[in-house]
């Protein structure tokens, strides 16, 4: 069921005036993060306002019933415990701050609890105890499949079954966060045996990460009609990855130290129940695609299970950073790439009795479009590495170099509703240690 109630209204205004017209955070958004305020080094959960950030501990006492209860769970350094509580409490506390921050004779009470957001420090948003990447993008699917079997890019098993594999979850770290280049064995087609040095073809991914709210039993299973209410919400996701190890090492168990050495997460979780207005059909399969299995189809899934979520790739390279250059964008696509939806890797991952948890993160998978001004990674974007792109300045590129900075990020959009942004999900390679 899609809810849409008065937090949605596109016309609603706030007395926090830089929340209007935020390209981000205006009041229909109302993301969950973690921060601390400037000064103080004590995380607490909070919510993104336009150039602000509202203290959410501080605010319990100002609200009652389940909106309280959800505000107490946010008031720690994780927001695991609010995750748990279900979409119940998390939608009455959207409701009491929307009603706060619409509600002028409220702006003496709640204005000591927002805090700037620029001198802020963000956190990962939850505990994350497992970590799960898939690999939903179709295309990006098929364009990788083609470097290595031209013939038969898709193994039989993809269309029916979401393939994923567990990630490291140690790893993962809120964006802003820069990294060694990550060193492994590496086999060049050439060399008789593999050496150990720095990685060579460094890649981005361009993903969106999905939070596991409240989870299930070790046992049970999570229906996909039902599997919705489990997600507590999106974000970007940069899944790093070291394309050269990750050819030696990844048969036949799959990645292993190609893609544990980092993954980025943007700080803020944009909430079901603000993407409700930008649900969309999950695209049509082609006529002799198989059918999901029976465990995977849900009509209604199929009606609004899809997001109309822009996604975008920036660079910013040594090179443009002395310059004193913006950084230029490398892709733009769209969620709607996903071959699965978010609710159908949710099933498919408690399905054979997994006990999926409270602030678990689950990945898409690269997120590539049609054509290649929406490919996510330079993997695509350079065929592999044997054709270079030129960017405006003259440098060019087949995989990333040190001090090269990524910058995702993306916005949901749809005719007659506010566009709602995910903030920035960036990180810098530094040279090898």
């Amino acid at each position: 069921m899609t809810y849409i109630d008065e937090t949605h209204d596109p016309k609603a205004q706030s007395w926090l005036e830089d929340a209007n017209g935020h390209s981000d955070f205006p009041l229909q958004n109302l993301p969950l993060g973690v921060f601390s305020p400037e000064g103080d080094d004590k995380p607490r959960g909070g919510i993104a306002i336009g150039d602000h950030i509202l203290d959410l501990g501080g605010l319990e006492s100002h609200l009652s019933g389940d909106a309280a209860l959800a505000a107490k769970a946010a008031g720690g350094s994780s927001l695991n415990a609010l995750f748990a509580l279900g979409a119940g409490p998390r939608r009455a506390l959207r409701r009491a701050v929307f009603a706060l921050l619409t509600d002028s004779t409220k702006e003496n009470l709640i204005r000591p609890l927002l805090f700037s957001a620029t001198p802020s420090t963000l956190y990962l948003p939850a505990h994350v105890g497992d970590y799960t990447d898939f690999y939903t993008g179709i295309n990006h699917a098929e364009n990788v499949g083609k470097l290595f079997r031209p013939d038969n890019p898709l193994l039989p098993n993809y269309k029916y079954v979401p393939i994923g594999y567990h990630g490291r979850a140690s790893s993962i770290r809120v964006s802003g966060t820069n990294f060694p280049r990550p060193k492994g064995q590496i086999k060049t087609p050439d060399a008789s045996e593999p050496a150990f040095g720095p990685c060579h073809r460094l890649d981005y991914e361009l993903e969106m990460g999905i939070w596991v709210s409240h989870g299930n039993d070790l046992g049970d299973t999570i229906p996909i009609a039902s599997a919705k209410q489990h997600i507590a919400g999106l974000c970007l996701l940069n899944d790093w990855s070291a394309r050269d190890i990750q050819a030696w090492e990844y048969q036949p168990l799959g990645p292993f130290l190609a893609k544990n050495f980092i993954s980025t997460v943007s700080p803020w979780v944009i909430t079901t129940e603000a993407l409700a207005p930008y649900q969309v059909a999950q695209p049509a399969r082609p006529e002799d695609d198989p059918k999901p299995l029976a465990y995977l189809s849900d009509a209604e899934d199929q009606k609004t299970g899809a997001y109309n979520v822009i996604m975008e790739v920036h660079i910013l390279t040594e090179k443009m950073r002395a310059a004193g250059e913006e950084p230029c964008r490398l892709s733009k696509g769209n969620m709607s790439a996903m071959y699965w939806t978010a609710a159908q890797l949710v099933a498919h991952h408690a399905s054979g009795g997994c006990n999926l948890q409270p602030g678990d993160l689950l990945g898409t998978g690269t997120l590539s479009g049609a054509d290649s001004s929406s490919y996510g990674s330079l993997l695509e974007l350079s065929n592999g590495g044997k054709a270079p792109i030129t960017l405006p300045n003259g440098e060019t590129r087949t995989f990333l170099e040190d001090n090269d900075e990524l910058i995702l990020s993306a916005y949901a959009e749809r005719e007659n509703r506010v566009r709602i942004g995910f903030g920035s999900c960036r990180g810098k390679v530094q040279p090898a240690r």
